[in-house]
């Protein structure tokens, strides 16, 4: 598999960027963010991670200062592994710590413990490591508020200077949704979960942390630039299979199979799949992700990018969400409250075009 996503780096730079199917490949481009994530990349051996960003930086261009991030389980960081990341290139952490109470962890099926979920991020800090961030999860059953508040302390106490928090969804097709609906485990709480989203903005932004997006913490420079470039609907190239890329226009897709893809990188191909974004798509893009953010929607924005009209139709059903004190207007942003950011996905579909 390493050899197939090396290749398609290379097979991506190649391509004219007049070609139809090429997404951010040219070499003039300059990349800022390296995220390895989804499956476990923290599996890799300090070779492989090497050879992997060795053959980005040998196609693309790489600034000096680009953020690198890797993700990671608490029971894959162990003394030797974070070194060997650290001498690979990698100078910032994701970790799925989800939680700090044991009960919690044994719900989630999680293969740490919660003294592992402490002791990682101590490790990790002791490594050298000074920008990473963690996973915590709310909303499961059985989490009381005060455990929540407990969680939430514990990040602050062990000075994670980045904290991304996600309230537990059930997706259809899942084991997790199978279970509930066989009732041998507890259905979530949208109640409980909103009373817990409501707790952490309070206690975060008490410890320092800045509330730059729905579900992100961060104490000051600790942004995560990846995501982050993302909600700012920049370019972004995904290798492997599965992964998304974007180029302003078009979004495409790499097939999943690994198999099929592997056979096809070998044969020179990029097996993917892809949708030109239409001007209501962008839009619609540009609307779902700037209210998750602390900057929100620039309605400037949307008269020069897109129209007057457009703008003038979103001005007007703003002020219907202002009445309801879900959104705040400063001059030309349009900015969630925190009542808002409670109903950020139904006032974002309210203003879809």
């Amino acid at each position: 598999m390493i050899d197939s996503l090396k290749k398609e780096i290379e097979i991506r730079s190649r391509f004219s960027p007049k070609n139809e199917t090429s997404v951010l490949t040219s070499k003039n481009e300059m990349i800022e963010t390296i995220y390895l994530g989804g499956g476990t990349p923290s599996l890799l051996t300090q070779n492989e991670i090497r050879d992997l960003l060795s053959s980005v930086r040998k196609n693309y261009n790489v600034t000096d200062e680009a953020e690198i991030t890797l993700e990671a389980n608490p029971d894959d960081i162990h003394k030797e592994k974070l070194k060997e990341w650290k001498n690979a290139g990698i100078n910032r952490l994701s970790i799925g710590i989800q939680s700090f109470v044991e009960r919690d962890l044994l719900w989630m099926n999680r293969a740490h413990n919660s003294v592992q979920a402490s002791e990682c991020i101590r490790l990790a800090k002791k490594t050298g490591f000074n920008n990473f961030s963690i996973d915590l999860i709310f909303g499961t059953p059985g989490l009381t508020d005060k455990e929540w508040k407990e969680n939430i302390q514990k990040a602050i106490d062990l000075d994670a200077p980045h904290i991304a928090c996600y309230a537990l969804t059930v997706e259809p097709k899942t084991a997790l949704q199978k279970m509930i609906a066989l009732q041998k485990k507890e259905d979530v709480n949208t109640d409980m979960q909103a009373g817990q989203y409501t707790i952490l903005m309070q206690l975060v932004r008490n410890a320092g942390y800045e509330h730059y997006e729905i579900s992100n913490f961060a104490k000051p420079g600790f942004r995560s630039r990846h995501n982050s470039s993302y909600w700012q609907g920049k370019k972004y190239i995904g290798i492997g299979p599965s992964a998304h890329s974007f180029d302003g226009k078009m979004r495409t897709w790499n097939k999943a199979h690994n198999v099929f893809y592997i056979k096809s990188i070998g044969q020179g191909i990029i097996p993917f799949e892809k949708e030109i974004l239409t001007q209501a798509q962008k839009l619609n893009e540009y609307v779902m992700t700037s209210l998750r953010t602390i900057e929100g929607l620039d309605l400037k924005y949307v008269e020069n990018t897109f129209s007057v009209g457009e703008r003038k139709r979103i001005e007007n059903l703003v002020l219907d969400e202002a009445g309801n004190n879900r959104v705040l207007i400063i001059g030309d942003q349009v900015i969630l409250s925190d009542e808002g950011k409670l109903f950020a996905d139904g006032i974002a579909v309210k203003l879809f075009s």
